[in-house]
């Protein structure tokens, strides 16, 4: 028995073993005793997760993958939870808990994935996962690139991100158009910011929506003051912002009165 690839799912199975288990490797076990794994399709992750001192749990709204993984994975029947992560509330299933999130995500919700981690930051010290590459690449990367964008910002305020490597599409079931890319995700010690969360959210979105101009241009809609607009950093485009940098503006502007 195996599981057919549906396409509204997004599914893509991995077949190559060895990146399996480096995918597994990557988590460092470090501050958790639960992972929980998106998507796991027929298991081939799976099955290096559970060799782990761990305890997995999966989350698979397929249900012919569900009745695969009941079958060929006994002991981890009880913890198949056949739900849509991207609807569930991690605290009713975990409560509380610290849990690690690792998966072959699906290209078409990945970003949802990443927000919803983002969200729940509390119970999520770690994340490791395949994205599209470009997807993943943004993610991790710093300031100076025309790469960086919201993704960047927005994860990297709360986790330290590290790209890890590059997996072509001649390894998945059906095979993806293009290659994906693994990174893994570690919260930050001092995760919680100085500012107002919504608001850092609103000025890195607004600002980037309009990356090709000065910061003074792209913020207009925010109300600044004439004092507020003299201030270098305005002068300065959104890719040329640390996330540090831009939580000192969002402190800025909520120091003008703006945001509070």
């Amino acid at each position: 028995m195996s599981v057919r690839a549906k396409k509204h799912l997004g599914q893509h199975f991995l077949k190559d073993e060895s990146i399996a288990e480096n995918i597994a490797n990557s988590l460092t076990l470090n501050g958790y005793s639960h992972v929980l794994e998106i998507g796991p399709g027929m298991g081939v992750l799976t099955k290096y997760i559970l060799q782990k001192d761990i305890t997995t749990h999966v989350i698979e709204i397929d249900r012919e993958s569900v009745e695969y993984l009941q079958t060929h994975y006994l002991n981890l029947a009880p913890r198949i939870i056949e739900k849509d992560f991207l609807k569930i509330d991690l605290n009713e299933y975990f409560r509380d808990k610290q849990l690690a999130i690792i998966g072959n995500f699906p290209y078409n919700i990945s970003t949802q994935i990443l927000f919803k981690t983002i969200e729940n930051r509390t119970m999520i010290p770690e994340f490791s996962g395949m994205f599209q590459k470009e997807v993943a690449q943004r993610i991790a990367e710093k300031e100076g690139s025309k790469t960086y964008g919201i993704l960047s910002v927005l994860t990297q305020a709360f986790y330290e991100v590290e790209y890890l490597f590059t997996v072509p599409p001649s390894v998945f079931n059906p095979p993806p158009k293009v290659d994906s890319g693994v990174i893994r995700m570690i919260r930050k010690e001092n995760y919680t910011l100085p500012v107002n969360e919504k608001f850092f959210f609103q000025v890195v979105k607004t600002a980037f929506n309009q990356r090709r101009k000065m910061l003074r241009s792209s913020l207009k809609s925010l109300n600044l003051s004439d004092k507020l607009r003299e201030d270098t950093i305005f002068t300065m485009r959104p890719e040329q912002l640390s996330v540090d940098a831009f939580i000192k503006l969002t402190a800025k502007i909520e120091n003008d009165g703006i945001g509070n």
